[in-house]
């Protein structure tokens, strides 16, 4: 029997490709996250203030001092993320992995809901992201990342290596302030279509003249609340056109045991009724294992995190 979901919920998800479910995590765990990146940011500013690149923060709000160090040109994404970045890796390349995160990442609820879809054997997939969304018109002419800016049409299964492409897996989109239409929800394409040709352009998307937009669905959640899609459902944000940020995180689990399809980047044990003592419990060892890949990754040669080329054949 199902934990969490209806088998109609369960059904819409392997038709349709999407569900959206709110309360999915509860308050003292999204105020516990609000404040463990309020305290990074705090550090982060007073470091830039020293520096003489922010005026002093005192009297700023978390937003405004996001605003303030967005426009001095401060980069908070990485120092923010919650991986290692796509492109070049060196030994202090900043991310964040602290409890707070952790607790978010294996919430029962949340992994209720994730097992419904795959299973009760669950790796939390290293592909995940934090999103810090500023209002459009602050964003600056050369923004280009997906995670700060709108985010192009794609299909998840295509922005990782094809050893991924048989696994099992579900992306869970999670809400920490309301998405709404105004400030850039996710929007779908429903159905679950072979996977396109993808172009590396401003962002990696899918190819011109593939996919049919006017089909395109938003998804509207509030606070707490969750989108899940599973990996080749073509889905994209819209432009931030509130006077406000929105932030979400998005995160992925497959089957344990299968592959990731961003295998140099550590994974986890979420969840184990077959082997319950494999699951991760200390949000240190998690940190410790991305502490080891960057590490590791930082002499290393590029490894791409995706597979496809400017001159294919669909990108010309």
């Amino acid at each position: 029997m199902p934990l969490v979901l209806s088998d109609t919920q369960i059904r819409q998800f392997e038709t349709e490709g999407y569900l959206v479910i709110e309360d999915v995590l509860p308050r003292p765990v999204l105020d516990a996250v609000r404040h463990e990146y309020a305290e990074l940011l705090d550090r982060l500013y007073a470091g830039w203030q020293a520096e003489g690149r922010v005026p002093p923060g005192e009297g700023l709000d978390f937003w405004q001092k996001l605003l303030v160090s967005y426009r001095a040109g401060c980069d908070w994404f990485q120092p923010m993320d919650i991986s290692l970045p796509g492109g070049e890796i060196s030994a202090d390349t900043p991310f964040h992995f602290g409890p707070a995160v952790f607790d978010m990442i294996t919430a029962p609820r949340l992994l209720d809901l994730v097992e419904d879809l795959i299973g009760p054997e669950i790796t939390s997939n290293p592909i995940q992201h934090v999103r810090l969304k500023p209002p459009a018109e602050t964003l600056r002419g050369d923004e280009a990342r997906a995670h700060v800016m709108a985010t192009d049409w794609h299909q998840d299964r295509a922005v990782a290596h094809e050893e991924g492409d048989a696994t099992t897996m579900v992306t869970v989109w999670l809400a920490i302030s309301d998405a709404t239409e105004e400030n850039g929800c996710l929007q779908v394409v429903p159905g679950i279509p072979r996977m396109y040709p993808h172009c590396p352009r401003r962002q990696t998307a899918i190819a011109d003249g593939y996919l049919d937009e006017s089909r395109a669905i938003a998804l509207p959640v509030r606070t707490g609340g969750a989108v899940l899609f599973h990996p080749l459902t073509p889905h994209s944000s819209l432009d931030n056109c509130s006077g406000d940020f929105r932030w979400s995180f998005d995160i992925r689990y497959n089957v344990t045991g299968q592959p990731t399809g961003r295998a140099h980047f550590p994974a986890f044990t979420a969840r184990s009724h077959a082997a319950p003592a494999t699951a991760l419990r200390d949000w240190r060892a998690w940190r410790g294992l991305w502490e080891e890949a960057r590490a590791r990754l930082a002499p290393a040669p590029h490894i791409p995190i995706h597979r496809w080329q400017h001159d294919a054949p669909a990108c010309a």
